[in-house]
C-alpha cells in the first residue's frame, strides 16, 4: 500500500514535514490568491498513508498584524510547547507592516496564538525578504532561524524563548549564507556530522521550479551548490519545489515533502503536496529524487 501523490486533496504548497511523537505532521501554505491566505491547515498521519486534516490551526484573527499571504510555516517543539513560524503580508519594503511571525500552542494541531503581538522580523536584512522561515535545532541545542526570499538567505540565532535573537560573536545578528542559484525556501538538516542546506530555484509559478543543495561543516556554511535534487518530470508533474525533509530515524528512511503542479494545470496556485523517498550515495551526496504518482509505502511510527 502506498500513499499516492498528492497525499491529501486540496491546493497546498510549501509543506513542512515533521515527526511529533508517533505521528507524521505536514504544515503547508494554503495555496490561493494572497488575500485569501488568511489561515493555515495542518495534516497528521500515523503511517504516511492515512492523513487527517486539522482545519484552521491559525488564522489572521489570532494574529492582529497579519492580513494576507500567510506562508510557509515552520514548526518546532520546545519545552512542551509548539512554536509555529510563518510569513505574512508579503511586504515589499521596510515601510510595510508584516514579515515573519511566531505563534505558540500546547498541541501540534493548535489553536496557535500570536507569541509576540508583532512580527519577529519586519525588515529586509542583507536584501532578504522576510519570508520562507525555517527553524533549525543544532546538536548543541541552539535554535537558528534560516529564512529569506528575493534571492538572499540569512541565518540568525534565536534566543531561548523565541522572542528575538542573540548576536553572533562578531556582533552581527543576520548572517547572509546565500549559495549560488538560491531563490527561496531554505531547509537544513544534519547527517553524519555534516550540514545539508537545501533551497528552491526558479519561479514558483512556473514549471521549472526546483530544489538544489549544498553541504558544509557548519550551519553558517560556506555553502557551495552541489546539484539539483528535485525537479519536474513532464510525465508526472511540473513545478516541483519548496520542500522539507522528514527522517524516520528508527527505520533510517528519508522522505522529501514538496509541492508540485499537476499536469495540465496552468493556475499558479494549483499546487499539491506530495512525498517521495530521498536517497544518498556512498559519499553522502543526495541522489536526484524520482517524483512519482505512487508516493511512499506505508511506514507506521513505532
Amino acid at each position: 500500500m502506498t500513499a499516492g501523490n498528492p497525499v491529501f486533496p486540496g491546493w497546498y504548497a510549501d509543506p513542512e514535514g515533521i515527526i511529533f511523537g508517533n505521528k507524521y505532521w505536514i504544515y503547508p501554505t494554503y495555496s490561493a490568491p494572497y488575500e485569501k491566505q488568511v489561515f493555515m491547515d495542518a495534516f497528521s498521519s500515523p503511517d504516511l498513508v492515512n492523513w487527517t486534516k486539522h482545519s484552521r490551526i491559525i488564522d489572521t484573527a489570532s494574529v492582529k498584524w497579519a492580513h494576507k499571504a500567510m506562508w510557509a510555516p515552520s514548526i518546532i517543539q520546545k519545552d512542551k510547547k509548539y512554536y509555529l513560524f510563518f510569513g505574512a503580508n508579503d511586504i515589499q519594503s521596510d515601510n510595510e507592516l508584516g514579515g515573519i511571525g511566531v505563534a505558540v500552542a500546547d498541541n501540534p494541531a493548535g489553536p496557535f496564538k500570536d507569541h509576540l503581538g508583532k512580527p519577529l522580523i519586519d525588515k529586509f536584512h542583507n536584501g532578504a525578504q522576510p519570508i520562507d522561515q525555517f527553524v533549525f535545532k543544532d546538536k548543541d541545542g541552539q535554535h537558528y532561524l534560516i529564512y529569506g526570499g528575493w534571492r538572499h538567505t540569512n541565518i540568525a540565532k534565536l534566543n531561548d524563548d523565541f522572542t528575538g535573537f542573540v548576536p553572533f560573536e562578531d556582533g552581527t545578528t543576520f548572517k547572509e549564507i546565500t549559495p549560488e542559484g538560491y531563490v527561496e525556501g531554505p531547509f537544513m538538516f544534519r547527517k553524519d556530522g555534516k550540514y545539508y542546506f537545501m533551497w528552491s530555484e526558479g519561479g514558483w509559478g512556473g514549471p521549472h521550479y526546483k530544489v538544489a543543495y549544498a553541504i558544509a561543516d557548519s550551519p553558517l556554511g560556506p555553502f557551495k551548490r552541489i546539484d539539483t535534487v528535485l525537479q519536474q518530470d513532464p510525465k508526472v508533474a511540473t513545478g516541483a519545489g519548496h520542500h522539507s525533509v522528514i527522517h524516520n530515524q528508527k527505520e533510517d528512511k528519508w522522505y522529501i515533502v514538496y509541492h508540485r503542479r499537476p499536469l495540465g494545470e496552468t493556475d499558479a496556485n494549483h499546487r499539491v503536496t506530495s512525498i517521495d523517498e530521498m536517497h544518498f550515495d556512498e559519499n553522502g551526496l543526495i541522489k536526484p529524487v524520482k517524483i512519482t504518482f505512487e508516493g511512499v509505502a506505508r511506514q507506521p511510527l513505532k
